[in-house]
């Protein structure tokens, strides 16, 4: 989709989700603007017309471009004269619409961020794919941890040899807030990512262990070779899994875990990583994200700050810092990252120049083919009692 000049403006962005009592939609907006390259001008912001409308003066989004489905935005939008319709779409709506909304987008013309897990099933990933291949356009999935400066500042490191050859890696994220049925109580977050018919074929799996999959691809570069897993439903009468522990071989002949849990008493968002090399060790962890320990036999432990101005920031680590040392920076800032490293895609994009879709910055639609199948994988394995199954997908990155 064609814009002027070197587009001297800022990106116009449509919504799709985020209406009233919705989490992830308004971290989607914040994040997109943070860096005042984006503005939010038009939403399909709920699946009900009336809601959707209802929640536009939240987003000071006008009348007549709050639609009531994404059908119409699309619709509307693609006939708006050059100099007013939106340059990409953000879609932050439960699993199970990803692909359509994805899709209809693509087709459409516009450039378009998903929430993840990418699609609903590893079927649909696939599709979507060929979508974007055939579109042209740029697609990000939002792995939001793949911005945080120290998460940029270790791939490099880990790229770059500074931990030698990678033998292993143990990726976690667990939380609490799911040890009782909230899903029985009207909480609206719990009640769809519990629904196999919304969230797809996994609980935790799907809805975190996808994120602590994705770091430690990200983060390390190693190609997963096959997966043996056990996923576990605690709380009685919930359909989907709430735990689980996956082991992965990997080509090179290194080892991984992948734990998830939703029902750990005291736990919020403790993603946490720890990266063994035959030159090193690295750890980080979510919840002190402005930290990163560098481990070496015989040397002092190595704590990592995250300093833009520091000699030992990598450029890819100070890339993704806005503020100076001792100022954290964390969650918004992480998710701004990816939006920022699409937007330079989308300016290349717009003025007709070519620019990367495979090897990219921020997570992207291989990224989120990937993740499709190992919550298929991880699944399939545990319901035949962990038997190792493939885990590398013909578009796997690296």
């Amino acid at each position: 989709m064609a814009t002027n000049g070197d587009l001297n403006r800022k990106l116009r962005m449509a919504l799709a989700g985020g209406g009233q009592g919705s989490f992830i939609g308004r971290v989607h907006c914040t994040a997109a603007v943070l860096d005042n390259r984006a503005e939010l001008v038009a939403g399909a912001l709920s699946s009900n017309p009336e809601r959707a409308k209802a929640s536009a003066a939240d987003y000071a989004i006008s009348q007549d471009r709050a639609y009531g489905s994404y059908q119409e935005l699309f619709e509307r939008e693609k006939v708006l004269p050059e100099d007013q319709r939106i340059d990409f779409i953000s879609v932050a709506t439960p699993n199970h619409t990803h692909f359509e909304i994805a899709k209809a987008g693509l087709e459409a013309g516009f450039n378009v961020i998903c929430d993840k897990p990418m699609t609903f099933d590893l079927a649909q990933a696939e599709e979507l794919a060929k979508v974007v291949d055939e579109s042209g356009a740029v697609f990000a999935v939002s792995h939001n941890y793949t911005g945080y400066p120290l998460v940029r500042q270790a791939r490099e490191m880990i790229l770059g040899g500074e931990l030698g050859e990678i033998n292993a890696f143990r990726s976690s994220y667990i939380q609490g807030w799911l040890r009782t049925r909230l899903e029985e109580e009207g909480q609206k977050q719990a009640s769809w990512r519990t629904d196999p018919s919304k969230s797809g074929a996994a609980g935790a799996f799907g809805d975190i262990a996808t994120h602590a999959y994705n770091l430690a691809r990200y983060m390390t570069g190693v190609i997963p070779e096959s997966i043996s897993c056990q996923l576990k439903t605690f709380v009685e009468g919930r359909p989907l899994d709430d735990y689980g522990h996956a082991l992965i071989r990997c080509e090179n002949g290194a080892l991984g875990t992948i734990t998830a849990s939703q029902i750990s008493h005291g736990r919020e968002n403790d993603l946490f990583i720890e990266i063994d090399g035959t030159k090193g060790s690295l750890e980080w962890h979510q919840e002190e994200p402005n930290k990163l320990m560098f481990r070496r036999n015989g040397h002092p432990l190595n704590v990592y700050t995250r300093d833009p101005n520091a000699p030992f920031m990598n450029e890819s680590g100070k890339a993704a810092c806005r503020l100076p040392s001792g100022h954290p920076e964390a969650f918004f800032e992480a998710f701004a990252n990816v939006y920022r490293s699409a937007y330079d895609a989308m300016v290349l994009r717009a003025n007709g120049q070519p620019f990367e879709k495979t090897d990219t910055i921020y997570p992207n639609v291989n990224d989120g083919v990937e993740g499709m199948y190992f919550i298929q994988q991880s699944v399939a394995s545990s319901q035949a009692n962990g038997e190792w199954l493939p885990l590398r997908h013909a578009r796997a990155r690296r």
